[in-house]
């Protein structure tokens, strides 16, 4: 698939990162084949009709649109934000976090809702690692398997994470990549590792033509797209400060519960 200048239009790039967990079945809609399809042909009508079933990302980005004077929630500024992450997400303010908060997961996560909203309270933004890290384990969105080393792979699966490519074999990249830690107390970032991800299906694929030696995004077993150094920044920066607020909230952090 080629990038114009300017980048990919904004619904193939959500295509590009929502893929991987929907291929998965965890959201999104049931054709998932018909879903990669659109997304590789560039249909931005079927893309635009099959985003709005992502229950966990839509409304973020309807969040972040509304925030930041954008019609548009799949705007490429929009879906950058929330994926990898831009200064964009620093203009929604807590209350409108907070409220959209209240209004999808009050009543689902219940007493725990309490929990949830210490993330916003302490300065989370609707950022995809906000998401990972300060919602899904309040509302059971990591699944039922309560035993950490599961549920620290189910993290960091989940997340966008981000690698250097070091190879690449037809449909396969070889990446170096940093994983997800957890001494028990604080999750971290253990000893870089070298993974094999998937870029495309006998040759078919969504993400830009790569490299050895670009950065990449990774979504589950996905390399989602290349990395320029600035997003590759603000992909790091807003993966850091959601750790650092799990991490501060210590025993109250959703991850603890999950992990302890």
């Amino acid at each position: 698939m080629n990038d114009a200048l300017g980048g990919v239009p904004g619904p193939v790039l959500f295509a590009r990162y929502a893929f991987p967990p929907n291929s998965h079945g965890y959201c999104g809609p049931s054709d998932t084949e018909g879903f990669f399809q659109q997304g590789v042909a560039g249909d931005h009508a079927g893309l635009r009709a099959m985003a709005k079933e992502f229950a966990g990302a839509w409304p973020y980005l309807e969040l972040i649109a509304h925030s930041t004077g954008l019609a548009d929630p799949l705007d490429r500024r929009v879906v950058e934000a929330y994926w990898v992450g831009s200064p964009r997400l620093d203009r929604v303010g807590p209350g409108a976090i907070g409220n959209s908060m209240e209004d999808r997961f009050r009543f689902r996560a219940g007493p725990r809702f309490f929990g949830l909203a210490d993330g916003v309270l302490a300065g989370g933004v609707p950022h995809h690692s906000f998401a990972v890290f300060c919602i899904y384990p309040w509302v059971g969105l990591l699944g039922d398997d309560r035993r950490a080393p599961q549920a620290l792979t189910v993290l960091d699966r989940c997340r966008i994470r981000w690698g250097r490519v070091l190879g690449l074999n037809g449909d396969q990249v070889l990446v170096e990549s940093v994983p997800l830690s957890w001494d028990g107390q604080r999750l971290g970032y253990g000893p870089a590792r070298v993974e094999t991800a998937v870029r495309s299906i006998d040759g078919v694929g969504l993400s830009a033509a790569l490299a050895v030696g670009d950065w990449v995004a990774l979504h589950w077993e996905w390399v989602c797209d290349r990395l320029t150094s600035r997003q590759l920044g603000f992909l790091r920066r807003y993966t850091d400060r959601h750790l650092r607020i799990v991490n501060d909230a210590g025993v109250r952090s959703g991850p603890a519960s999950v992990l302890s």
